[in-house]
């Protein structure tokens, strides 16, 4: 019985890996789309988080099986639950890379949006953010995931420097509100993409701490 749970616990990890590696790639294409104002890749983007909504529903069978059919232990049982938390900040950052790419068609090409270096900062960042808090759930990495928790502050600074950039355009080009606006719902869903793996390495480090005071019992 216990070989079967670690089988699919293997897998539950596979699959984990395999989404955190569609999202970040989701975020890559995103800022490239959004810098390069390609409304072809965007739209692809778009299209491509219908998968990352499949992936989603996989993991979460997976999880729910490991629940009901294997009866796991405590420490096992916060493991599991902790992906549920997970898949679905997960399954939002993949939302909003679509945002991304929704407002790069909305924008065309007339957008000034390559000249905001921040932003493609933020992008830069949430990606280590992400690729880190799924290495340390696989990992059991404690440590990894309190820095992906401290990097944070790096992405809320990037999104203040955003947001006075957008208040410069505003201030030097009245006409370009419109933009301006778009401009900053971008950098705010970086920002939230931020937030998200955050909340990873918070469930990473919250099935983790359960563990160590589960095998002290």
């Amino acid at each position: 019985m216990r070989s079967k749970f670690d089988e699919q616990l293997l897998e539950l990890n596979k699959e984990m890996i395999e989404m955190g590696n569609k999202i970040v790639q989701s975020i890559k294409n995103a800022i490239e789309a959004l810098i390069a104002r390609d409304e072809k890749m965007a739209r692809a983007i778009m299209e491509g988080d219908v998968e990352i909504d499949h992936l989603q529903k996989k993991i979460e069978g997976i999880c729910f099986n490991l629940l009901i059919q294997q009866q796991p232990v405590a420490r096992d049982l916060r493991n599991v639950t902790a992906a549920l938390k997970m898949v679905t900040d997960m399954e939002r950052i993949g939302d909003h890379a679509a945002d991304i790419s929704e407002m790069t068609i909305l924008m065309g090409q007339g957008s000034q949006i390559d000249k905001f270096e921040h932003i493609s900062k933020m992008a830069t960042e949430t990606m280590i953010m992400l690729n880190h808090s799924i290495e340390a759930y696989v990992e059991k990495d404690v440590i990894k995931a309190k820095e992906v928790i401290e990097h944070d502050d790096v992405v809320d600074d990037l999104f203040v420097e955003a947001k006075k950039d957008v208040i410069k355009l505003i201030l030097n080009n009245p006409g370009e509100g419109e933009e301006a606006t778009d401009i900053l719902m971008i950098a705010k869903y970086f920002e939230r993409i931020g937030d998200h793996a955050t909340n990873i390495a918070e469930w990473v480090i919250f099935s983790l701490k359960q563990k160590e005071d589960a095998d002290e019992v």
